[in-house]
């Protein structure tokens, strides 16, 4: 089994530097522009044209459309550049497993989040790029190191708290809860007087992750962002995870008292929107590309955004926050200059705006004006504290299978909530001496 195991993975490390980085990654989408050329050719000049590879881990098909829009304005204005540009969503993760391996990954590429931990030494050091200065107060320090590297463009950052239908709030006079409890409370008032016919939370055990990120997110309400916290018990390996039980049994509460789907366990991720739509599901924990699917449905449906609740007495409301969709350019690129010219392009003003205003996200820019749904919103909790999501800085990787997997198993009472904090440990000690 062994041999078979290293021949397999051999294989794919050959398949990567054969194929390098015009392969189609799996499940993705591939697109080229400029002038119509899916490789190096020749322009009316006879000068030589220099082909980028360019690898985002997006599937929206609004989002995909605005990039290849960017793309071709880039190309039109540089006519001795093309674009192989792809995209991927399912299989992204995997493909650049393998490209970091072979050490043979596109010029340009998505880092969905883990710019500085997992492709911090294969990027380019951007510090010196004319869009650097305008980087948000939110964003900055998630993409810079103590030495001053800048690692990736954000295009758009992360700024994540909870969804929710505001026309039922209003209609059942409910204010946006601050604390934990009140959104138990008004969670328990929208079931009562709806008489049962909303379920004001939504979860899915057939897409776990949608379990792991109620953990993830409230995780550092629990632990995190109050004045008294454990980030450095969690990062110096001193934390006593009897600590973390309250937030599994929150997770468990939800079930027990029928604020969340009956059919948690069975249900599908995919079902959310039309759920939500017809006002069966008053709050989502998902991104806000969902408002497009809710918005086709039921268009006049008035959708907010608000922030994580606070877990802990005398703490305030937080975002879960980071990098969303982002721009890096590999270090070992032949057309280095090239690829940073195409990141500028997409710096400008303009797209930067395009970006936000299709996938409802704030500009990881300063200055950009945005004209989408939830602008108001982000307008109006400015001022709110962003930290950074829990397990990308207190869990050793590996460990986001294991919170979306126990996290099931106490929703379907094979794991209870001490069990879930005594795993975690035991996880976390064995994933961090990897």
């Amino acid at each position: 089994m062994r041999k078979r195991a290293f021949w397999f993975l051999t294989l794919a490390v050959l398949v990567a530097i054969f194929s390098g980085c015009s392969s189609r990654p799996d499940g993705g989408e591939a697109s080229s522009s400029g002038n119509g050329e899916t490789g190096s050719g020749k322009v009316g000049s006879g000068k030589a044209k220099t082909t980028l590879s360019m690898m985002v881990n997006i599937s929206d098909e609004s989002l995909t459309k605005a990039y290849r829009e960017i793309v071709d304005g880039f190309t039109k204005e540089n006519p001795d550049i093309s674009v192989n540009l792809q995209f991927d969503s399912n299989g992204y993760e995997n493909t650049m497993k393998v490209k970091m391996a072979a050490n043979d990954l596109p010029d340009i590429f998505d880092t969905h989040g883990w710019a500085k931990i997992r492709y911090g030494e294969y990027l380019a050091d951007l510090r010196d790029e004319p869009w650097v200065s305008q980087l948000t107060d939110t964003i900055r320090d998630v993409v810079t190191d103590k030495d001053g590297k800048v690692y990736v463009l954000v295009l758009t950052e992360a700024k994540d708290g909870m969804l929710y239908n505001a026309d039922m709030l209003e209609k059942y006079g409910i204010e946006v809860p601050q604390t934990y409890d009140e959104l138990m409370a008004a969670a328990e008032k929208i079931k009562k007087e709806s008489g049962g016919q909303t379920t004001p939370f939504y979860l899915s055990g057939i897409d776990d992750y949608m379990i792991g990120q109620y953990l993830d997110q409230f995780a550092n309400p629990l632990l995190i962002t109050a004045k008294n916290n454990e980030a450095d018990a969690l990062l110096g390996g001193t934390f006593d995870w009897t600590h973390i039980t309250p937030l599994a049994q929150s997770l468990l509460t939800l079930k027990e008292k029928g604020l969340v789907n009956e059919d948690v366990l069975t249900a599908k991720n995919s079902d959310l929107p039309a759920s939500f739509a017809a006002g069966k599901t008053t709050f989502a924990l998902v991104g806000p590309a969902f408002m497009d699917s809710v918005h086709a449905i039921e268009p006049n449906m008035k959708i907010g955004i608000m922030p994580l609740p606070s877990m802990v007495a005398g703490d305030e409301p937080t975002f879960a926050g980071g990098e969303r969709n982002t721009l890096g350019v590999w270090k070992d690129s032949k057309h280095l200059d090239e690829a940073k010219k195409l990141l500028q392009y997409f710096a400008k003003p303009d797209n930067m705006a395009k970006l936000s205003n299709v996938s409802k996200n704030p500009p990881g820019l300063k200055d950009i004006k945005t004209n989408h749904e939830l602008t108001p919103y982000y307008e109006k909790y400015a001022d709110i504290r962003v930290f950074p999501y829990f397990d990308r800085v207190y869990l050793p990787n590996g460990m986001w299978d294991v919170l979306c997997k126990n996290g099931t198993e106490l929703l379907a009472g094979r794991m209870t909530p001490e069990q879930f904090s005594e795993s975690m440990k035991t996880e976390v000690e064995r994933l961090s001496k990897k």
